[in-house]
C-alpha cells in the first residue's frame, strides 16, 4: 500500500461541516498520506482548521455566490461539479460520501473505495419530508423540485457502479445501501474521540439531548414528554425548531440554544440520562454521551440499535433504554423504565462498552480492508459487483 498514491474525495469542506463524515476525513488523513478534493473548500484559507494552507482541489461551484454559508443550495449542480475532478494520476481513490463524492469519475486501472455515511437521504428516505417542509416542494416549483430529485436518485444509482467497494458506517446504512443500489457493503464504525470525555459515576438529577433543532431529530416529543412527566431536561442545540421548543418548554424544561463544546461535554458528564429520538446512520453522540458513563435512553432503529445495549437484554452490560417509536408516549414509558432500572446502570461499564468505537478501532478496520482491497485489485482478483 505504501508504494501507491491517494487521493481523498469529501462533498464539502466549511467551517460548518464539524460532523461525523468530516471526523472521517480528518481521521483517514492522520494515517493515509493522500491529496484532498472537495467540491468547495473554505477550511484551508481557516486559521482554526486543521486543514489550514492545505492544497485542496475543488469544483466551479467554489466560485459560485453563497456557497461557503450553504453549496446545498446547488444541488442539482453538484453530480455534474463532482465529475469534473481530473483524478486520473492517482492509483487509489478513497472517497468519503453522504451526498456525491462517491460520483467521481475513475478509469479501469483505478480502485476506488467509498466510506459512505449514507445515500444521499434527501433524495431517498427524506425525499417527502423534505417536499412537505420545503416552500420549493409545492405548486409549480413542487413539480420542478420533484423531477429533479427523480433525476438525481438516477444519477446516484449510476454513480454507484463506479464504486470497486463500499464502506458503511453501520450496518443501518450497509442494509440502505444494499435497498439502493443493490451493493454489498463492508462495516467500519466512524471513530469517536472517546479521550476527549470523561467517566463521571456522580450523575445529578437532570436529563439531557443535544441535537440539531431540525424537525427530522424529533426533539418536540421528547420536549412534550418531559413536559408531561416533570422531570427535569436539558436541550442544547440551535436550528429551525429553537424558537417553537422554547415556546412550548414547561419550567422544567430548559431549552439553552447553541454551546460551546466544553459545555456540552460537562452536560453529558452531569446527566442522569441522554435522551435522542432521531434515527440515524450512526449517531456519535449517542457514543459521546456513554463515554462520559451516561446510560442512554434511544429510538431504537437505525444506529442506536446498534451503539446502545438495552439493559433489559443485556442485563450485565446494559447501557441504556431503546423504545419503539418517535411518540411522545414511547419517550415517556421509556423514561419510566429507565427510572425502574436506573440503579443497575454502571458508567464505568458503559465507558467500557464507547471504547469499543474509538479512532483506534476504526483505524484498524478501516486500514485492514483497505489492505484487503488493494491485495485483490492488484492481483487482478476485483470480486464481482452484486
Amino acid at each position: 500500500m505504501s508504494d501507491l498514491n491517494y487521493a481523498l474525495v469529501h462533498e464539502w469542506l466549511t467551517p460548518k461541516a464539524t460532523g461525523g463524515s468530516e471526523l472521517v476525513v480528518k481521521e483517514i488523513l492522520e494515517f493515509i498520506d493522500a491529496d484532498l478534493y472537495a467540491l468547495i473548500d473554505f477550511e484551508s484559507t481557516n486559521p482554526e482548521s486543521y486543514l489550514y494552507q492545505r492544497k485542496i482541489g475543488t469544483t466551479f461551484l467554489q466560485n459560485l455566490p453563497g456557497a461557503k454559508s450553504g453549496v446545498q443550495k446547488y444541488l442539482p449542480l453538484m453530480p455534474i461539479a463532482i465529475e469534473q475532478l481530473d483524478l486520473r494520476k492517482y492509483d487509489v481513490i478513497l472517497s468519503s460520501a453522504h451526498a456525491v463524492a462517491k460520483g467521481i469519475i475513475t478509469t479501469p486501472q483505478q480502485l476506488h473505495v467509498c466510506y459512505s455515511h449514507t445515500p444521499m437521504r434527501y433524495a431517498w428516505d427524506l425525499t417527502f419530508d423534505y417536499l412537505d417542509q420545503s416552500r420549493l416542494g409545492h405548486g409549480l416549483p413542487g413539480i420542478l423540485t420533484r423531477y429533479l430529485l427523480h433525476q438525481l436518485r438516477q444519477w446516484d444509482v449510476i454513480s454507484a457502479n463506479r464504486v470497486d467497494h463500499f464502506i458503511a458506517n453501520s450496518h443501518f446504512t450497509a442494509s440502505r445501501i444494499w435497498r439502493c443500489y443493490r451493493r454489498h457493503a463492508d462495516v467500519v464504525y466512524p471513530p469517536v474521540d472517546i479521550d476527549r470525555f470523561t467517566c463521571n459515576p456522580d450523575k445529578e438529577d437532570f436529563y439531557l439531548t443535544v441535537c440539531r433543532l431540525v424537525g427530522y431529530k424529533q426533539v418536540a416529543p421528547i420536549v412534550e414528554a418531559f413536559n408531561q412527566n416533570g422531570k427535569n431536561l436539558v436541550v442544547i442545540g440551535t436550528g429551525t425548531e429553537l424558537k417553537k421548543l422554547q415556546q412550548i418548554a414547561q419550567p422544567n424544561v430548559k431549552v439553552l440554544g447553541f454551546q460551546p463544546n466544553s459545555v456540552v461535554q460537562d452536560y453529558l458528564a452531569r446527566a442522569k440520562a441522554f435522551v435522542y429520538a432521531a434515527c440515524e446512520d450512526f449517531g456519535i453522540v449517542l457514543v459521546e454521551a456513554q463515554a462520559c458513563g451516561t446510560p442512554v435512553i434511544a429510538y431504537g432503529v437505525g444506529g442506536a440499535a446498534e451503539t446502545v445495549l438495552d439493559i433489559r437484554f443485556h442485563p450485565d452490560d446494559g447501557t441504556g433504554i431503546l423504545f419503539p417509536t418517535q411518540t411522545t408516549a414511547a419517550i415517556l414509558a421509556a423514561v419510566a423504565t429507565f427510572e425502574t432500572y436506573a440503579k443497575q446502570f454502571q458508567s464505568e461499564q458503559i465507558r467500557a462498552h464507547a471504547e469499543g468505537f474509538a479512532a483506534s478501532v476504526f483505524r484498524s478496520r478501516y486500514l485492514s480492508l483497505l489492505d484487503l482491497y488493494c491485495q485483490q485489485w492488484q492481483s487482478g482478483n476485483q470480486p464481482e459487483q452484486d
